[in-house]
């Protein structure tokens, strides 16, 4: 995250408003709610995990159980459980 002076980029009437209630510290200021992004669409992770589930499901439907892919990808059996049982529409 960049670090920038509020009085470099608010008006001075504004600036004054935000200093009644904090002076000198780092306020963050969020995106407006239409502009978040989901938690890992920047990164890929999103995707590399939807990916990933997807793989597991299908080679479990092909007959691997579920201690077979907790050892092939690295997850605990409840894990390997939650993705195989669970929600088939996550992403």
């Amino acid at each position: 995250m960049k670090y920038i002076n509020a009085d470099v980029i608010l008006p001075q009437q504004l600036l004054q408003e935000i200093q009644k209630y904090m002076q000198g510290g780092m306020l963050y200021i969020p995106k407006s709610e239409g502009q978040r992004k989901r938690w890992g669409e920047n990164s890929g992770g999103r995707s590399y995990l939807s990916a990933r589930n997807q793989s597991i499901r299908e080679h479990y439907a092909s007959g691997l159980s579920v201690t077979e892919l907790a050892e092939q990808f690295c997850l605990s059996a409840d894990s390997i459980k939650k993705i195989v049982y669970g929600n088939k529409q996550r992403g």
